[in-house]
């Protein structure tokens, strides 16, 4: 029975290492393998504070006592969060609008200039993008200056009295939105200009042979063929805004009152200025639901597409 039982041990040994030795040879395995310390990074950065965020918006001030979705119920009843909720909708939506249509169009004026020329340019039109926010701001900051305003300035010559760029709800607004917009049209100008690359030539002259004027070409030809990376560079965007923190709190602070407040700045200085973390971690939380709706719309529409191809 001892002789029978070693050739089935060594058998059974052999097929471990073969199915093994199949195991590391499927591409899905070496892709794992090879994906597995960025998994590991992510859930290192990402996942873990994650995690201790949902944990400390469910305790109390002190971080004694379990108050479960306390806080939550607490921030629904102050005029204050819903005022952040429509402030940071309306940053995000308008800003991400006008940087899609002006990237289209810049794309658009870079992808018809000569090979030779379109190096220098991207290069001059992606500086707003690759200056860090905080510092860009700050010039910013002189040119909507109450006193020294270089806008303002230019505005006098014209006979128009100052503005107040940074004083009024509105004017306050238009100027965070304005900044958003100047350091984020690079980065669509950049995706949709590789898209274009990519779109047949055969497809325009096409257009031309059937009589199609330049914008029934951009309609038909060039949007249909670009919808997705439109649609995935907007969803990027859009959570990069949403979170958006630097440029408001350099230009405004949150003021004139709290008119311009996002989920940012806001869970900032209830969280880290005013000692209350969990409370600061709920309004930075609220984000997640409102995103993910995004995501799921935009993402959704992708695949739609993609399964009619």
């Amino acid at each position: 029975m001892a002789d029978i039982a070693a050739p089935n041990a060594a058998v059974l040994a052999g097929d471990r290492r073969t199915g093994l030795h199949k195991l590391m040879q499927r591409k899905s395995t070496i892709a794992f393998l090879m994906a597995l310390p960025l998994i590991l990074l992510i859930g290192i950065l990402v996942l873990y504070p994650a995690c201790y965020a949902i944990w400390l918006a469910m305790l109390n001030k002190s971080m004694t006592k379990f108050v479960g979705l306390g806080n939550f119920q607490f921030l629904f009843k102050r005029d204050t969060f819903w005022d952040v909720v429509f402030q940071s909708c309306l940053f995000a939506i308008t800003a991400v609008i006008f940087k899609a249509i002006i990237g289209f169009v810049v794309a658009h004026f870079v992808h018809n200039i000569p090979s030779k020329g379109q190096r220098k340019w991207r290069g001059m039109l992606l500086v707003p993008w690759v200056i860090p926010p905080a510092m860009s701001t700050l010039a910013w900051l002189w040119l909507f200056d109450p006193a020294y305003s270089a806008f303002n300035w230019i505005l006098a010559h014209f006979g128009i009295g100052p503005v107040p760029w940074l004083g009024e709800t509105g004017w306050a607004r238009f100027s965070v939105i304005l900044v958003n917009i100047w350091a984020g049209a690079p980065f669509f100008m950049i995706m949709y200009l590789a898209a274009l690359k990519s779109v047949p030539e055969q497809l325009y002259e096409a257009a031309a042979i059937d009589g199609a004027a330049w914008w029934q070409r951009i309609w038909y030809v060039t949007l249909p063929m670009m919808r997705n990376i439109i649609a995935i560079t907007a969803l990027f965007s859009l959570i990069v805004t949403f979170a958006n923190f630097d440029i408001v709190r350099v230009l405004t602070n949150g003021g004139p009152l709290t008119s311009t407040q996002l989920f940012g700045t806001w869970g900032f200085k209830l969280g880290i200025e005013s000692g209350d973390i969990p409370l600061g971690s709920c309004v930075v939380l609220f984000m997640v639901p409102i995103l993910a709706v995004a995501a799921s719309v935009i993402l959704r529409d992708i695949n739609k597409r993609g399964s009619e191809v």
